[in-house]
């Protein structure tokens, strides 16, 4: 089967993004940049359903980024909650000190200024500048490349890492016109979040199942390199989840609250290590970490 042509692939997408997108708070002509910014940080690795109730407290208590920046980085840990991979909190206080001290407190428009914030690498740049500002950028997170990799390439999968050919086809796909094309973002990703999933693909309900070159070839099984799982159970991130619930719940984790928390002791060690190494923890005397503020 040929490659879709994209304006075919336009219409049916952003046709069925009419119809189907999901309401959500960062989404819509009164969501703010800041907003988005937060949303794009939370989103990373987590669904939408643990987001959501994080979002709205976040936006609650820190509506700019200037809210935030005034606050210890230990308070945006503590109201990160379990949304897992806490380093985003520190990621979000530093750049919204940045933007404070950068832009006037407004969240910058241009994919360079974005890109030259803390913890802001080039999918959240081209998301937030797409999705806040309407601009026109290819945006490629894991949902993105997977439809475009199915129903453009006949894959099962792309690759662990975004390659030149992939970016190219994304590139090539884009519509011309920016608001279009910010629309073209967000329904592809819609589109692999709902429809086009990793594991249970609704075939029949996707809008592009008569022109997926993926579908066209017989479901092909993925050859690539071996994708990475997420292992939990007796991991550090199990162990560091463990110790962070306990810093986030009272104002000091002890030595003997840390052990029962996780009872291998060179294992606990090490975590305990990283958490002061990465910033999450500090120790505050011999055997006594808190959040730090």
């Amino acid at each position: 089967m040929d490659s879709p042509s994209p304006a075919a692939l336009h219409d049916a997408v952003l046709d069925w993004y009419d119809d189907h997108a999901r309401d959500l708070p960062w989404r819509g002509l009164e969501a703010t940049p800041w907003s988005v910014m937060v949303s794009e940080l939370m989103l990373q690795q987590t669904p939408v359903a643990r987001v959501l109730p994080v979002h709205a407290l976040w936006l609650e208590r820190w509506p700019t980024p200037a809210d935030l920046a005034d606050e210890p980085t230990g308070e945006a840990v503590r109201m990160w909650g379990r949304l897992g991979y806490p380093r985003r909190a520190l990621r979000l206080h530093a750049a919204a000190t940045a933007i404070v001290e950068r832009h006037g407190g407004e969240v910058p428009a241009s994919y360079d200024d974005l890109l030259a914030l803390p913890g802001v690498g080039d999918y959240t740049a081209s998301a937030i500048a797409s999705f806040a500002f309407g601009q026109r950028h290819v945006v490629l997170d894991t949902n993105v490349r997977r439809v475009l990799v199915r129903a453009v390439s006949g894959r099962e999968f792309p690759a662990p890492a975004v390659t030149r050919a992939e970016r190219d086809v994304a590139t090539a796909l884009l519509p011309d016109d920016d608001a279009t094309a910010a629309t073209w973002a967000v329904a592809t990703m819609e589109l692999g979040a709902l429809v086009c999933t990793a594991r249970q693909p609704s075939c029949d309900a996707c809008p592009v199942s008569e022109m997926c070159a993926w579908r066209g070839a017989g479901f092909p099984a993925y050859d690539g390199p071996p994708r990475r799982g997420q292992a939990w159970a007796g991991t550090d991130r199990q162990c560091r989840g463990r110790i962070m619930a306990l810093a986030r719940e009272q104002s000091s984790v002890t030595a003997a609250q840390a052990e029962a928390a996780w009872p291998q002791a060179e294992q606990r060690e090490r975590c305990l290590a990283g958490l002061v190494d990465d910033g999450l923890l500090t120790q505050i005397t011999p055997g006594r970490w808190a959040l730090p503020g």
